[in-house]
């Protein structure tokens, strides 16, 4: 990893965190799609689960007394068996293929969430039944599409959980998820020592962007920030999925 793209991915990290500070979503599938324009997806991912867990788990300990321990306990039983199974795939998918799948769930993610709910509603599901599929889901789509924020917010609405619970427990499950993911790539091989510099370079960003997006709340003007985020994303997804598809076809 050259300088230049060192630097593009410090900016990357700090600007996304500040915006997960400001917006409280997006900043993590913002990043992945970063890291993609100069990451192998079987690289990138294991990359950015490390950073995902920095972040998620400063939220988890800020919110720590709001974290619903039941729903943590029951998300955690198929994260590692099924995330085994996502990586097995991952590994049988070619690359182009898994940067044009990752594109296409980022614009989804964006424009059109609910689709991701294949016309089911998560709502209506029995709360003690719903977290154990959803942390098996996860683990699945974790090795595969990196980033699943998007896919389980809606998981955690509606079940009687104040404000402060949802991003709490919702953290504590991300962190979890990252763990898991984070575990599997180790056992499977991946080296992320020989990562230390970008890693090291891209938590501290994200810590220090954290800090930032926190004393810039008050101050930002969201509908603003959110339609900027939401332009840069769309473009950044698009890329993915235009070029990722003609290099599968055999384009020049």
């Amino acid at each position: 990893m050259d300088a230049f793209q060192l630097t593009v991915l410090a900016t990357a990290a700090l600007a996304t965190s500040i915006l997960s500070a400001v917006v409280g979503m997006a900043g993590g599938i913002t990043l992945l799609s970063v890291m993609l324009l100069f990451l192998e997806p079987l690289t990138a991912i294991p990359l950015h689960g490390v950073v995902q867990l920095i972040s998620n788990a400063s939220r988890t300990a800020i919110q720590r007394r709001y974290v619903d321990r039941a729903i943590l306990w029951r998300y955690s039983w198929f994260l590692l068996p099924m995330g085994f199974a996502g990586l097995a795939v991952a590994q049988a998918l070619p690359s182009s293929g898994v940067r044009a799948g990752i594109g296409l769930f980022v614009l989804l993610a964006t424009w059109a969430p609910a689709w991701l709910m294949l016309g089911t509603h998560p709502e209506r599901a029995d709360p003690s039944r719903r977290f154990a599929a959803l942390g098996g889901l996860v683990g699945l789509l974790g090795p595969t599409l990196g980033a699943t924020g998007p896919l389980i917010a809606p998981f955690f609405l509606h079940i009687g959980l104040p404000r402060q619970g949802v991003i709490g427990t919702k953290a504590a499950c991300q962190t979890l998820g990252h763990l898991a993911k984070i575990a599997v790539f180790g056992i499977a091989g991946f080296a992320f020592r020989e990562y230390w510099l970008p890693l090291t370079l891209l938590c501290a960003m994200v810590i220090l962007g954290t800090a930032i997006g926190s004393r810039l709340l008050e101050r930002v003007n969201e509908i603003w920030f959110v339609r900027l985020y939401k332009t840069v994303l769309t473009l950044i997804a698009i890329h993915l999925v235009v070029a990722e598809g003609l290099s599968a076809l055999g384009a020049p």
